[in-house]
């Protein structure tokens, strides 16, 4: 009888995953992905349903992953070095996940090999994000759907 071998997240810290392994953590939500505004005076990171301009309203995808930055300079690119300050993402992200130590949720798609499932669970906006252009920016606090953290 063969050993039975963990999977790579719960025998790997972040910084030793490998490109293709970080990549695969995603289970493509798209919650990074949409705007979000912080207290200034606490600190607090609070999600709207108002999605980037290069995020799919339905996929939770982006639709130019490999040159965001260039159309959106702003966008955040995760990364290992950064880890300790992935409390801003939401608890069910897989990076926030994996960095605390923790086991991947079953709907994620490589626990149950569904990539719907994230969506299936609502756990994605997929179907109910507003997209960046149609809501003014002073009209994104009337659009709030949870407290990061």
């Amino acid at each position: 009888m063969a050993a039975k071998v963990e999977p790579f997240w719960k025998r790997k810290t972040l910084a030793q995953l490998d490109k293709e392994e970080w990549e695969s953590l995603c289970d493509g939500c798209g919650l990074c992905c949409l705007q979000k505004l912080e207290d200034e005076e606490d600190g607090s990171v609070y999600y709207t349903r108002i999605a980037c301009r290069l995020l799919d309203l339905q996929s939770c995808r982006c639709t130019d992953y490999s040159n965001r930055r260039a159309s959106v300079p702003d966008c955040i690119e995760l990364s290992v070095r950064d880890a300790a300050e992935f409390k801003w993402l939401p608890p069910t992200c897989a990076y926030r996940l994996v960095g605390e130590g923790k086991d991947l949720p079953l709907w994620h798609y490589l626990v149950c090999g569904d990539r719907e499932q994230v969506h299936a669970e609502r756990i994605s906006q997929a179907g109910r994000m507003l997209a960046e252009g149609s809501v003014p920016e002073q009209e994104w606090e009337a659009h709030l759907i949870f407290r990061a953290g």
